[in-house]
């Protein structure tokens, strides 16, 4: 698994308020999930090392089954590394009986700031196969626009 999606996107908000918002359990739960998707959060540990489990429900999984079921996605994700307010690294395992899903997909976000503003970009590396690229770009541009939603609006 070598493939690596990125999205990216300038966010009108400083970096210590974007990386707060990838570090707090209930912005992640509101921003995260992308269009189509709900999430909870049913584990937390914010530090190097620590890390979360989210549930991703489907609202309509009639053409999107789930990799967990058929309406969900459940993901263990580990804080690698993070860097106040300049990167958090995750690395990122989903529950699935299908291969190719199978793997660790690391995803880093990288903040830099962009005038007033924040430029954020994510690299998904070693992505699993069963992953439709097309798809999930889309997904991470998805998440993207909803924490630009989710932090102008606290702004």
């Amino acid at each position: 698994m070598d493939r690596t999606d990125r999205a990216s996107r300038v966010i009108a908000a400083p970096p210590a308020t974007v990386y707060r918002a990838l570090l707090d359990r209930e912005s992640l739960e509101a921003w995260l999930p992308p269009d189509g998707m709900r999430g909870q959060v049913e584990r937390w540990d914010p530090r190097p090392g620590g890390g979360f489990r989210m549930v991703l429900t489907y609202l309509d999984p009639t053409d999107s089954p789930g990799k967990t079921s058929d309406a969900t996605d459940v993901v263990d994700v580990e804080f690698a590394d993070l860097v106040p307010p300049e990167r958090v690294v995750q690395r990122a395992v989903f529950e699935a009986d299908d291969p190719s899903y199978a793997g660790t997909m690391t995803m880093t976000w990288h903040l830099a700031a962009a005038g007033a503003g924040t430029e954020v970009t994510v690299a998904a590396t070693d992505v699993p196969p069963g992953i439709d690229p097309a798809a999930h770009e889309a997904g991470i541009a998805s998440s993207l626009a909803n924490l630009a939603s989710y932090v102008e609006g606290a702004g």
